[in-house]
């Protein structure tokens, strides 16, 4: 794996998991929206737009890099629509990243011939 595609998988498990959290918040201030004189809708919608905007270009970007198949591209951007969903991109990534690692240092040790 080249430090470029490493580079776009890294920017998207670091996004993922604040997505996640924003995700989350947005929900309980939708519910807190309906049920006492709290607001805080604008706000989080906002800043949960954005992360997920970020996600996506993130996503994008890695599915170019990283030669994803539709399959895998298409399990990390429903990640990104549940709400909790983020949180397992992110494990997912920093497993598969850790993989490459190994692979690439088992690769310049001879170890292997892949």
């Amino acid at each position: 794996m080249d430090i470029k595609t490493a580079s776009a998988l890294r920017r998207l498990r670091l996004v993922s998991a604040p997505e996640a959290v924003s995700f989350l918040l947005l929900l309980v201030c939708s519910v807190l929206k309906r049920t006492t004189d709290f607001n805080a809708v604008p706000v989080m919608g906002a800043v949960h737009g954005v992360l997920f905007v970020l996600y996506v270009i993130f996503w994008l970007d890695a599915w170019n890099r990283a030669k994803w198949g539709v399959g895998r591209a298409a399990l990390y951007f429903v990640l990104s629509v549940l709400p909790t969903g983020g949180f397992f991109a992110e494990r997912k990534l920093k497993r598969e990243a850790e993989d490459a690692v190994i692979a690439t240092r088992a690769r310049k040790e001879g170890v292997v011939n892949a």
